[in-house]
């Protein structure tokens, strides 16, 4: 098959790239898997009926017996949000079964043997994505008495909460997949993620990205998060930074929340609601805020007191960087994931590429500007020269590497040369959205009217986006000068 030559190809560019970095990659940078390099080759059907589905990728068939999956907008007279749909009891999940058929040498089929993976608690996930008619879901692998029933999904290590991501604004179907990976080559830690094409009820939905979601794991799985209810002890959490429509239980009242008065909210991620006490959360707070309280004083930079004591740097850094790259600009934020884990120093996790390289619906992004220096955190890490050398130097490194023009381009053609079936099955089903009556861009000329058009506009975004971070990087050195940080810098030992 071509995509398997061309994921060879793939995997000796990948390696000497690697080799190349002069700071050692993490360690589980050795074990990723990256899907479209490293899944085996099947053996192609040589005939089949027109409307069978016959594919390379994993099939997941959801079924919950008709009833409907809650989480869905419900809108006033002027078409604005005021609530979400619930299950008949009020809840926000209902029960639902699922089964992966997945041959291990020969393409799938919906009448081959399924694998039964037990029930899931299952709802409508996301925000402004709830109003797309491709709907992106939440769920929840539960046991015979509805506990937590954690799960290998997909070759994933085993999690018991998983997000099923229907791309629909991203047209090229592709840009968590692809950013998530190369996050993953860069990072410690980035979620896992392997491509599927779903069905509920019977219905195709199209190609879906089933993702691991930012929780602990079995026996802490890839992040070493722990806690203790009876003791009130932990030994790592995570929180994250959005809209703050989660329940009260959950949410995080630290130090910036009361002095930045930003409009998110932190929230609590690990250890959820049932294993969580009002002096487990009240310690977490007060932990967190020293970190907080800390960056924002005069000892910001002070080598016995100050913020390198509690932060990994390099998470920091690489956080920093992808996401200028893609020009992310939810991440500081929206969907901003910091988890702090049992070697006990905060680190950055990325998450929600779905708007990344000019695909905001508001409006388009000005790609010749810096902007993260300026957001939470790190408006105050840049004032700091040696965070800003590291970060010039590392952006240097990775332009070698997972940062090269040839890299990504090379990364974006063969995922859609080993995705190409299901791209067309999925557009099949929802091809119809590139007409301009589902316009989701403005203004209205940032729509394009194929598949191959949006390719390109993710192409050339990247190109022009790495011409000006090669002209501009050194500019943020600006932001660390004695000018501009004495007023910051004037308290010593």
């Amino acid at each position: 098959m071509k995509y398997k030559l061309i994921g060879l190809l793939s995997v000796a560019l990948t390696l000497i790239a690697i080799i190349f970095i002069s700071r050692s990659m993490p360690e589980d940078n050795g074990t990723r898997y990256i899907e479209h390099i490293m899944a085996e080759e099947k053996e192609a059907c040589k005939l089949h009926e027109n409307d069978t589905i016959c594919t390379h990728l994993p099939i997941v068939n959801i079924n919950t017996n008709g009833t409907e999956i809650p989480g869905k907008p419900i809108y006033d007279e002027e078409f604005r949000v005021i609530d979400y749909t619930l299950a008949t009891d009020g809840t926000t999940t209902i029960k639902a079964s699922l089964d992966v058929i997945n041959n291990e040498k020969a393409y799938n089929h919906l009448t081959d043997p399924k694998t039964d993976m037990g029930e899931v608690m299952i709802r409508v996930r996301g925000h402004s994505s709830r109003r797309f008619e491709k709907a992106n879901y939440f769920i929840r692998f539960i046991d015979s008495a509805g506990e937590n029933n954690l799960q290998e999904f997909l070759g994933m290590d085993a999690h018991h909460e998983w997000a099923l991501h229907g791309p629909f604004l991203d047209k090229t179907l592709i840009r968590n997949y692809m950013w998530y990976n190369i996050a993953g080559e860069m990072m410690e830690y980035s979620p896992n993620v392997r491509f599927c094409e779903l069905l509920i009820n019977g219905e195709y939905r199209g190609l879906y990205l089933a993702t691991e979601m930012i929780t602990a794991g079995k026996e802490g799985a890839r992040l070493s998060l722990s806690v203790n209810k009876k003791d009130n002890t932990f030994s790592g959490y995570a929180l994250r930074l959005d809209w703050g429509d989660t329940d009260e239980a959950n949410k995080l009242y630290p130090f910036t929340n009361y002095t930045t008065r930003a409009k998110t909210q932190h929230e609590l991620v690990y250890p959820g609601t049932k294993n969580m006490t009002p002096e487990l959360k009240e310690a977490i707070k007060n932990e967190f805020s020293l970190f907080e309280k800390t960056l924002y004083s005069y000892d910001y930079n002070n080598e016995k007191y100050g913020y390198k004591n509690y932060i990994d740097t390099d998470s920091f850094v690489d956080y920093f960087l992808i996401n200028e790259l893609t020009c992310n600009y939810d991440a500081g934020s929206l969907s901003t994931y910091i988890y702090k884990d049992t070697p006990g120093k905060y680190k950055m996790c990325v998450w929600d590429f779905n708007s990344a390289c000019d695909l905001y619906q508001e409006s388009a992004v000005v790609t010749e500007s810096f902007n993260l220096n300026s957001r939470l955190y790190f408006q105050m890490l840049f004032m700091d020269d040696e965070f800003t050398d590291k970060v010039v130097n590392r952006y240097h490194e990775l332009r070698k590497t997972v940062f090269s023009e040839e890299y990504l381009m090379n990364f974006i053609d063969d995922t859609v040369e080993y995705l190409k079936p299901a791209i067309k099955r999925n557009y099949d089903k929802w091809g119809y959205t590139f007409s301009p009556e589902y316009d989701l861009l403005h203004p209205s000329g940032r729509n394009l009217r194929t598949y191959e058009e949006y390719l390109m506009q993710l192409k050339d975004f990247i190109k022009k986006r790495l011409a000006f971070m090669d002209e501009n990087i050194e500019s943020l050195k600006q932001n660390s000068t004695e000018s501009k940080t004495k007023k910051y810098n004037e308290v010593s030992d």
